[in-house]
């Protein structure tokens, strides 16, 4: 079985959508829409078998197309996921999933009553590295003390939406999967140097149920490109660095230990003795595979056999959820907002 796909949207990472699908095994794209006619002239050039259209209405009437894949600007995902599964086509919509918590939680509800998938192209988790960082936690870390990120570099700004919304939507997907606890709270800073258009700097702090704090520095004003994050456990501690070509993930066995003794002293002194432990450091090999065609391959299987995808619409919901939490913070400089129906994770 072939599951019919159509790609909406041939900007910035709608070509990357429509190289990898016509890649992926059991796929087959057959419509690329996009409102803008160059766009679609280059894409009968690389790829003369696949329709071109501006008319998003035509393929949704097209009973071939099984999955819509969503490559548009953020202000319009809502609209267009909703009338794809209205028509009863699956989604894949790029990261945010929407621009509020409401329009994500109609779409989680809509996949759900009409019994579709609903994926959200949260790319970095279906890297080798980001499952590799999932692994480690699970296994050995130890207790969590801190989530630590920086991606910052300069440019690309955006006019529709600010930094975190463009760039602190990854590193708050990858904590998403990687961290088994879920934050509770959120508190966010930052700072627009261009009159009119949004923050290009902001800082955002989340809080946890435990000792677990989280840190994300994005910035489009940096004269270098950075990508790294790095977690804290009471026996290990990872440095992930995105720009490493091959050793993208280094695992430290360094730390602390505590040592509480009670001592009297005419009154009751709590003297806490710290002490340092370092070990080795190794780099585990990494699975290299393309992220974006693996998380097609499986949005493809997931149409297929009817299985909920790695990050279905709960988990874009989440981020969506920090992302909308945090954007109320930043407006009063860094007011701690609580995120509903946060809960802990076993």
């Amino acid at each position: 079985m072939m599951i019919g796909i159509a790609v909406i949207g041939y900007g910035y990472w709608g070509p990357n959508l429509v190289r990898n699908i016509a890649e992926v095994p059991g796929a087959r794209l057959l419509y690329v829409c996009d409102l803008m006619p160059e766009r679609l002239t280059t894409v009968k050039a690389r790829y003369p078998a696949v329709e071109i259209t501006s008319d998003f209405e035509e393929v949704l009437r097209d009973p071939r197309v099984d999955a819509i894949a969503i490559a548009t600007p953020v202000s319009t995902h809502f609209k267009l996921a909703m009338k794809a599964m209205m028509a009863g086509k699956h989604v894949f919509v790029e990261k945010p999933m929407a621009s509020t918590v409401d329009e994500a939680r109609r779409m989680v509800d809509e996949a759900a009553r009409r019994r579709l998938i609903l994926a959200v192209d949260h790319t970095f988790v279906h890297t080798g590295a980001v499952r590799k960082m999932r692994e480690i936690v699970e296994n050995g870390l130890g207790d969590m003390y801190y989530y630590d990120s920086v991606r910052v570099n300069l440019g690309l700004f955006q006019h529709d939406v600010s930094v975190i919304w463009d760039l602190a939507v990854h590193d708050l997907s990858i904590m998403d999967y990687v961290l088994q606890e879920k934050p509770v709270a959120v508190s966010a800073t930052g700072m627009s140097h261009v009159a009119g258009e949004p923050e290009n700097i902001a800082y955002l702090n989340l809080f946890f149920e435990s000792k677990l704090i989280a840190h994300i520095h994005v910035n489009w004003l940096a004269p270098v490109k950075v990508r790294r994050t790095l977690i804290g456990g009471s026996n290990k501690m990872i440095v992930y660095d995105d720009l490493e070509p091959s050793e993208k993930i280094k695992i430290y066995d360094k730390g602390i230990t505590l040592n509480g003794n009670p001592q009297r002293n005419g009154e009751k002194v709590y003297q806490m003795l710290v002490g340092y432990r370092t070990g080795d450091m190794h780099a585990p090999q990494l699975d290299m595979t393309e992220a974006l065609g693996r998380e097609l391959s499986q949005f493809v299987e997931c149409v297929e056999k009817n299985q909920q995808p790695i990050v279905d619409g709960h988990a874009g919901l989440r981020v969506v959820r920090i992302l909308e939490a945090a954007t109320q913070s930043l407006a009063q400089r860094g007011r701690v907002v609580e995120l509903e129906q946060a809960r802990r994770i076993a």
